[in-house]
């Protein structure tokens, strides 16, 4: 199914020594703006923000997509791997990585993918990329010589995969880290030749895996590959994989500047034409899928879309996000292109339904909608029918670490 080459591969992970993981490993090198970096690195040399945020290190106002910023990650790291700080395992593993934030945990396995089978969509997406991006991530890619941004991937159901990734994940693992945000992470090494083959071929028969976050990550890999001719380990790409069903996927709320031109009570009136409106005591949080909740100066709604206006055949048309947009930030509201329209803002349903009354109340919002998030089959469904999800349709927690292992192109 794979073109000849395995879906999963184990591999030669560069990763931090002994007692070193702690200093090691950092928040992904999307989630932190460049100023945030630099002050979450401050006093911590081996923080793998200076390799995945190096500008950090150069005067203030360099442009991240400089030349020499990709040069000095690639001294950074060269220099951890001098210092010992980081040392690279003698054989190629698999390890297990298990996620624990407050009462929620996701085991998973950290792999190198095969290029081949993203490029032929049986590691599917379900996002578009923008070419800068990309071009920022091939960049990285190259002047380190490695891959050191895991991609987020799901798994269709697999017990048998389940199982194996319990005995990955049994005793001590090697690396425990409870991060400044309370999450915890914890890495196994998989070295026991007979559970990596039972690993490798309980992947290999899965159909499909799903890209949850890191398109950008995948489309740079398939772009380094393809440059390389197949040269070394760039047809393989770093990844951590967890079953679907353990997979978090939070709110992506949304909130907007004004009510274009209309009073509250048309704008209500607008709504109630296509959904059913009611009062909410205190914060409305949706329930089930078709329920938004609708925050004005002062007061919670509740909005729950007419059946009817739900088209259940579409994968992307069904979802909670479409429905908003569709049917009332398009039509009442005049917003269209949630890329680009500035009148709209959005919310990680990690900082709360207050946070969405904080920026109403202040004036800054006209109104906020809170969602229900997006359930991983439905994720699924749309890149198994090869479309794409509207923006700021999953917002997922906890977040990987960066750092605890990195995939060297030899």
């Amino acid at each position: 199914m794979s073109l000849n080459k395995p879906l999963v591969m184990p591999f030669r992970g560069l990763r931090p020594a002994a007692g070193q993981a702690t200093a090691v490993a950092a928040p992904p090198y999307d989630v932190l703006s460049t100023e945030e970096a630099r002050v979450a690195a401050s006093g911590l040399p081996w923080s793998f923000l200076h390799i995945s945020k190096p500008e950090i290190d150069l005067p203030q106002g360099t442009d991240p997509f400089a030349p020499e910023v990709y040069a000095r990650a690639a001294e950074n790291l060269a220099r951890m791997i001098a210092e010992g700080i980081l040392k690279r395992d003698e054989q190629p593993c698999y390890y297990a990585y298990r996620l624990i934030m407050g009462n929620h945990a996701q085991t998973g396995l950290i792999a190198a993918a095969s290029v081949a089978d993203y490029d032929s969509n049986r590691i599917r997406k379900h996002e578009f990329t923008r070419p800068d991006k990309e071009d920022d991530r091939v960049r990285q890619i190259e002047a380190v010589g490695a891959q050191t941004g895991p991609v987020l991937l799901a798994y269709p159901a697999s017990s048998e995969a389940d199982q194996l990734l319990r005995q990955a994940s049994a005793g001590e693992p090697e690396a425990d880290v409870t991060a400044a945000d309370g999450i915890r992470h914890s890495v196994w090494v998989v070295r026991d030749p007979v559970l990596i083959g039972k690993i490798s071929a309980a992947f290999d028969a899965m159909p499909a895996l799903y890209i949850a976050d890191g398109h950008h990550r995948s489309a740079a890999a398939s772009r380094v590959a393809a440059a390389r001719v197949g040269a070394g380990g760039a047809d393989y790409f770093l990844t951590v994989i967890f079953p679907h069903h353990e997979m978090r996927i939070m709110d992506y709320n949304r909130v907007v500047k004004d009510l274009h031109g209309l009073s509250e009570a048309d704008f209500l009136a607008r709504i109630a034409e296509r959904f059913t409106v009611s009062a909410c005591a205190s914060q409305c949080r949706p329930a089930r899928p078709g329920e938004f909740g609708l925050y004005l100066p002062g007061r919670w709604l509740q909005l729950t879309i007419r059946p009817e206006l739900i088209p259940f055949h579409d994968p992307v048309a069904r979802l909670d996000v479409s429905l908003l947009s569709d049917n009332l930030l398009a039509p009442v509201l005049g917003i269209v292109d949630l890329r680009r329209d500035k009148r709209i803002d959005f919310v990680g349903g990690i900082r709360g339904l207050g946070e969405l009354e904080r920026r109403v109340d202040s004036g800054e919002m006209a109104a906020a909608f809170a969602l229900h998030p997006t359930r991983m089959e439905d994720l699924m469904a749309v890149a198994d029918a090869g479309e794409v999800m509207p923006p700021k349709s999953t917002w997922f927690e906890p977040k990987l670490a960066d750092g605890l292992v990195s995939h060297v192109l030899d």
